[in-house]
Formats: structure tokens, sequence, C-alpha cells
């Protein structure tokens, strides 16, 4: 049974047919209306989410289907000591297809491996985000027209930060890539993300601790929340979390057809007098991951039923 664990699961051609799909719901959004009639889709979320959550199930409702849900661990059989196989061979007598988000990394493929309906990873830990990369690859390639010879800033939180994981794991297959590391030491890129996908393909890439030095040669800026719930002391927090605030003044070097990213939610790291500026893509991020969640779901049901 095919699943989304992780982005390299996915072929590039897989990828590119994914956004020519997503391309043409966007342009005929009628023809998409019963895609999914009679199917149901099950959302387990045991992390908080809003947007990944709720665009799954806007995604589903738009293409003509139902969503059963679980919102949070406290209202499932997890707290009851249920373990994630019997959980995902539970919702497997429910469902059709199965989005989850779960704070532990691997739940996800341990549930695609129990489960005999499609698994959809929609987060694991700080391991991998692959459905917000589908939403950022989306954004890049509507803004840019293409996902080749670009380069791409990772600001902010790069050691816990699955999004910027996953989207290095994508770029890492198309060609004239260059990628600048922005961060403080503390919060550096893993050496098992660096090593292996970036050295490992011949990525170009630089590592800095000064954002506004690296600005002038990005393409895509991709901003990053340092995130609370991933550290084990309060007093680290609150001593790296404002290591990074993007304000106007910080984009007068900045090129003018440069893309703002960020996976969402903002605390204060992007100034929200930012939000008006052409370059803020943002909440553009938000519209094309309900787009391609549209996609991955019409993909994976469709090899299913094969």
């Amino acid at each position: 049974m095919r699943s989304l664990i992780d982005i390299l699961d996915f072929s590039v051609e897989e990828l590119d047919e994914m956004l020519k799909t997503a391309c043409d719901i966007i342009e005929n959004p009628a023809k998409y209306s019963e895609a999914c009639k009679g199917k149901k889709l099950a959302t387990l979320f045991f992390e908080p989410s809003t947007r990944t959550r709720l665009s799954f199930e806007a995604a589903m409702y738009e293409l003509g289907g139902n969503v059963i849900s679980v919102a949070s661990a406290d209202s499932s059989s997890a707290s009851k000591g249920e373990s994630v196989a019997d959980t995902a061979k539970v919702i497997s007598c429910y469902a059709d297809i199965m989005a989850m988000r779960h704070p532990k990394e691997g739940a996800a493929l341990v549930a695609a491996n129990n489960a005999s309906i499609p698994v959809i990873n929609a987060g694991d830990g700080g391991h991998c985000h692959p459905t917000q990369t589908l939403a950022d690859l989306l954004t890049i390639y509507r803004e840019k027209g293409s996902l080749n010879n670009i380069t791409v800033g990772f600001c902010g939180d790069l050691k816990f930060g699955r999004t910027v994981h996953s989207l290095i794991n994508a770029l890492s297959r198309y060609t004239g890539i260059k990628i600048v590391l922005i961060s403080p030491d503390e919060l550096k890129l893993p050496s098992y993300v660096l090593k292996d996908t970036i050295v490992k393909n011949g990525i170009a890439y630089e590592e800095t601790h000064d954002l506004e030095a690296a600005m002038p040669e990005l393409d895509i800026l991709y901003m990053t929340r340092v995130q609370r719930e991933r550290f084990f002391n309060e007093e680290d927090y609150l001593r790296l979390k404002d290591s990074y605030i993007l304000t106007p003044d910080k984009l007068n070097n900045a090129k003018a057809e440069m893309c703002i990213l960020h996976p969402l939610p903002r605390v204060n790291e992007i100034s929200v007098a930012i939000d008006k500026d052409p370059r803020a893509c943002y909440f553009k991020q938000v519209f094309n991951g309900k787009i391609m969640r549209m996609a991955l779901i019409l993909k994976l049901l469709k090899e299913a039923q094969a």
C-alpha cells in the first residue's frame, strides 16, 4: 500500500506530476468537486495543529469526500496506552486514507507498516513534514516558474525544523540549487542532513550567522520559528527565541523578486509590517498547501484502487 512518509518516497517525476495536478485544480476546481465522493479521510493529530489538520480536511471536502477526525491525543485511545500500530489497524476499518501527526519520530512509518490504507505523514516529531514540503514546492513553482537554478536561504531553527529537513531533501534532486544555512550555532542543521543530503548530492552551500549579509543572493528566504516545544529547558529557548527577527529594513538589500516563505505559525520572527510586501508569500503557502494535499489524496487513492 503506497503511503507518503518522507518526501523522498516520491520521485521528481511524481512531484512534478502532482504540481501539474495542483495547477489544474486551481484552474478548474469544479472538475475535481466530486473526485472523492464516497471516500473518507481520517485525520489523527496527536500534536496541536491548525493549518495542517484543517487544510487536510478542507482538501477532502473540496474533493467531495468526508472526514473523520481525532484532534488530540487526549481524545483518542492513545491516552489509554493503545499503540500506534493498533491505532492504524483500527482506523483502516473506518476510512479510505489517513493523515497522522505524532510527536515521536518514526510514528508515521509504524502506522503505514500496519495500516491497510494509505498513510500520510503530517509531521513526526523533529523528523520531517512532507506535505508542508509539497506546499513549499508549489509556492516556489508558482512564484518562480521552476524549481531549478535558485538560491534558498533557511533561517532560524534548522536543528528541529522538520519542514527545513524535508524541503532540503526535496530540493536536493533539482539542478542549480544553492542552499544558505542561517542560524545560531545551537540550532544548526543536523550533521546527518548536511552530510547525507547536501554534501552527498554535491549541492553548493554555505553556513552563516548573518542574515543581512546573506540576503542579496537569495531567491527564496525560508524563515522558521524557534520551537519552544522542541526544547528540553526553558532557559535555552528564551536565550535563542529572538535570534532572527525579519523587519522591513532588513530587506533593503534583498532582491525585488525574492520570495519570503514560512511554514507558520509565526510568533515574532517576521514583523507584521512585512505582510503587505509583495515578496511575502507565507499566506500563499497556506492556500497552496490545501491544493497540494488535494493532489496528494487523489494520487494515493488512485494508486490504492489500482
